[in-house]
């Protein structure tokens, strides 16, 4: 039976090498049954005064301080070009460029089975199957999603991906002592998937892979295997 292949969509301020390290341990749980690709965003984000950004917004926290070539999805903050989760705004900036590349990784590696996202890359992943969902993006065809500390866009342009509920079936993996994105912000991105899978974990800001957590992840992708 050949794995099932899954694009993978790093965090703010990682990469897709840095992402691919970081997950060594869910490799290495689903190793038999899921092929991981990982793809890099388009935003370069600025490396300057990095030490508070890394304290409150880094999505690789705690395990980074600061990787190499930092990336992002888009940027909450046009002026500053930068990005946190829990900042209102009304436009963000660069979506439109990591929409792209993603289109282009699908035509490049794809296609894919599934799709899964951690932090800002999360949020990005429900904003992906919300296309596909609205036959907008008709080369994606991702038959599920996995979504790890994932959260609701605060962005006002971005409302119109939560309007009606994905069926794009997901599972939903967050960390009671996460401080990067409280669990309370991973619970409110819930009802915009139709009957969404949680797995809820006792740690923080990470892509869970214990061996407690094997049987959770198989269960959901044996579905579609």
């Amino acid at each position: 039976m050949a794995p099932l292949r899954v694009l993978c969509i790093h965090g703010y301020r990682q990469n897709a090498t840095a992402f691919r390290e970081k997950t060594g341990a869910l490799r290495k749980l689903l190793k038999k049954h899921v092929e991981l690709v990982y793809v890099s965003a388009p935003l370069s984000v600025q490396q300057a005064n990095t030490e508070e950004v890394a304290d409150k917004q880094n999505d690789s926290a705690p395990e980074s301080g600061g990787d190499e070539d930092p990336r992002g999805w888009w940027f909450s903050d046009i002026k500053a070009r930068s990005f946190n989760a829990q900042q209102q705004c009304e436009e963000s900036l660069g979506l439109d460029e990591s929409m792209t590349a993603v289109r282009e990784a699908v035509k490049d590696q794809g296609p894919f089975d599934g799709i899964l996202g951690f932090s800002q890359g999360a949020a990005f992943v429900a904003m992906l199957c919300s296309l596909q969902e609205q036959k907008l993006e008709p080369a994606f065809g991702f038959r599920f999603a996995i979504i790890v500390a994932g959260f609701r866009s605060a962005c006002t342009e971005h409302q119109k991906f939560y309007n009606s509920p994905i069926q794009v079936p997901s599972l939903h993996v967050f960390g009671l002592e996460d401080r990067v994105i409280p669990d309370k912000m991973s619970r409110e991105l819930l009802p915009s998937f139709q009957d969404p899978q949680v797995l809820i974990h006792p740690g923080g800001h990470f892509v869970p892979a214990a061996s407690a957590h094997r049987q959770t992840y198989q269960d959901f992708l044996k579905r579609f295997q």
